[in-house]
């Protein structure tokens, strides 16, 4: 049985949007890095400030919402406050009703991820809670984000 494949880090230039992030003292834990528990908070807070900037997502009054069903997160170099970081995102698959966000946190000026990760929304109907289509400015959206895959 072969071994697994080791992940390595993104370089920058696999991401499509990004959004600056000033860390902040809280965020540190008692081994004087950001806890990996943040990065998630990092992330969901970048696809959720370019869908609203993107007039994608209506988080108070909207018909529909994206309810996480999956996440994971790799961890390849420190970050510590006080430090600025770049968060990338692209979009690695478009469903129907879903979709599957992958980001990267880089230190800012670093060409490759510290750390990346992924999590995938399903949007349902804010009252039913079912699963619905994308609305026709989500999908345009998320569109503008889709990762190209080079020709094989």
């Amino acid at each position: 049985m072969s071994k697994p494949k080791k992940p390595t880090p993104d370089a920058r230039d696999h991401y499509k949007f990004f959004s600056e992030v000033q860390t902040r003292w809280e965020d540190n834990d008692i081994y004087g890095h950001i806890n990996n528990a943040v990065y998630y908070s990092y992330f969901d807070s970048a696809v959720n400030a370019y869908l609203i900037a993107n007039d994608a997502l209506n988080i108070h009054e909207g018909d529909e919402i994206g309810l996480v069903v999956e996440s994971g997160c790799q961890y390849f170099s420190e970050i510590a406050y006080p430090q600025k970081i770049d968060i990338g995102l692209r979009v690695g698959h478009l469903g129907n009703s879903s979709v599957r966000y992958e980001l990267a946190l880089f230190a800012q000026g670093a060409e490759t991820a510290a750390a990346q990760g992924f999590f995938t929304h399903v949007y349902v109907d804010r009252t039913s809670r079912r699963p619905q289509a994308l609305s026709l400015n989500l999908r345009n959206a998320l569109e503008a984000l889709l990762l190209e895959v080079a020709d094989s």
